[in-house]
């Protein structure tokens, strides 16, 4: 058997150990690893899950990449249109990594009862649309399809319908300025066949979907044509990379915008998560070294007539440091049990029973989402096992400094 680890283990089961005036520090740094392992993974299960939840609402409405005309102007209504006669449509066979293209438009309009009235965006699209974002959002009725002839079905939110007074079946008028203002406006009948609520309140006050092929009657279009093309990719990390080579794939006459450009404001919001997360890790894996290292001084104090015995006997500093280190090696992994245990517990809850609500006018969601992967917490123990042994192998030294003789005087 090891040596060194002998002598820990016995150190370790020793009653004496338990009750001697180290216990309550022990269990101090103990608690320090654990609550230390619990902040930190609350901490990045919740930043990223923020971080991922806002980004993927985003993405639903506006895709990754918007290719638009070079002309366009900044407003979120289409004016010039796009056909959809384009080498890389339907299919973006000349980049790697595109999951898919869909051709959209967008046109202002307001809603009107005969109490209330609503401004709002409608969203015009086609057979092409992918509706996997949507799925997740729709709370009554269902989606529409346009796959077919033209229809009037009309996908409003949750926001648009508590104000307005709408459920689903409701036939509501929806009115359409002309260029020309002298004309009385243009008239669409549409009957509400599903609810939606992202919670994301930017997005859901503002947008109903409806059939593009409206759009392109009242913009006077032809059927091939679009206000612009929406791209989704497979990989977000990969965003700048697909963007630019996107932009070199389509004509010179349109441009490309990443979602993180137009949106640039929410996108620098989140990326504050990170150096939050960054911040609390460091924290507490600082605080919890910092307590070990006061258990570890406390365990060789304690131990000195044991350390010089053993320096008597024949024993190296090297091998009597290795006992301290796997009596440390014991105590972090234990805190490191009992912080998984309790943090992954609470993270499991509220994945699965949403037990922490969130206001959505801040955060754009209604309770606090969570991310979970195995990578990441195999990470986060790994690195807070290494870290916090490197800073115990400082204090260690201590022990080459003590003589044999005094050690074993030692009261």
């Amino acid at each position: 058997m090891n040596f060194e680890y002998f002598i820990a283990k016995r150190f370790i089961d020793s009653k004496t150990y338990k009750s001697s005036i180290s216990a309550p520090i022990i269990k101090i740094g103990i608690v320090a690893i654990a609550l230390g392992i619990i902040v930190m993974l609350i901490a990045i299960a919740t930043g990223i899950g923020l971080e991922q939840k806002i980004r993927e609402k985003v993405i639903a409405f506006n895709g990754h990449t918007i290719i638009s005309n070079f002309d366009a102007n900044n407003s979120q209504e289409s004016i010039r249109p796009i056909t959809t006669k384009q080498e890389f449509y339907p299919q973006f066979s000349t980049v790697n990594g595109i999951k898919h293209i869909q051709g959209v438009a967008t046109k202002s309009g307001v809603i009107r009862k005969e109490d209330a009235y609503e401004y709002v965006m409608v969203k015009g699209v086609g057979a092409d649309y992918d509706w996997t974002y949507f799925k997740e959002y729709l709370v009554e009725g269902e989606l529409p399809d346009f796959r077919g002839k033209r229809n009037e079905d009309l996908l409003v939110s949750r926001y648009l319908a508590d104000r307005l007074h709408l459920s689903v079946g409701d036939k509501i008028s929806t009115y359409f300025l002309k260029d020309d203002e002298n004309k009385p406006p243009s008239i669409i009948s549409y009957n509400v066949i599903g609810i939606y609520n992202s919670g994301f309140k930017d997005f859901d006050q503002l947008f109903v979907v409806g059939d593009i092929k409206h759009l392109q009657r009242l913009n006077k279009w032809e059927d091939d044509e679009v206000g612009n093309f929406e791209v989704f990719i497979d990989d977000y990390n990969q965003l700048d990379a697909k963007d630019e080579e996107i932009y070199r794939a389509i004509p010179s006459t349109l441009k490309t915008e990443k979602v993180s450009d137009r949106f640039y404001t929410i996108f620098e919001w989140i990326s504050i998560f990170d150096k939050n997360i960054y911040g609390i890790i460091g924290i507490m894996i600082l605080v919890a070294g910092i307590n070990m290292i006061t258990a570890l001084l406390v365990l060789i104090l304690e131990r000195t007539q044991v350390i010089g015995i053993l320096k008597a006997l024949g024993s190296s500093n090297v091998s009597i440091r290795k006992i301290f280190l796997y009596n440390a090696t014991y105590l972090i992994i234990v805190g490191l049990f009992w912080g998984n245990l309790i943090g992954l517990s609470l993270l499991f809850a509220q994945k699965y029973f949403n037990l922490f609500p969130l206001d959505p006018e801040s955060y754009y969601v209604s309770t606090v989402p969570v991310y979970l992967n195995l990578g990441y917490i195999l990470a986060l123990n790994l690195g807070t096992f290494v870290l916090c042994m490197a800073m115990l192998l400082i204090p260690s030294y201590i022990i080459t400094k003590i003589s044999p003789v005094k050690a074993i005087r030692f009261e």
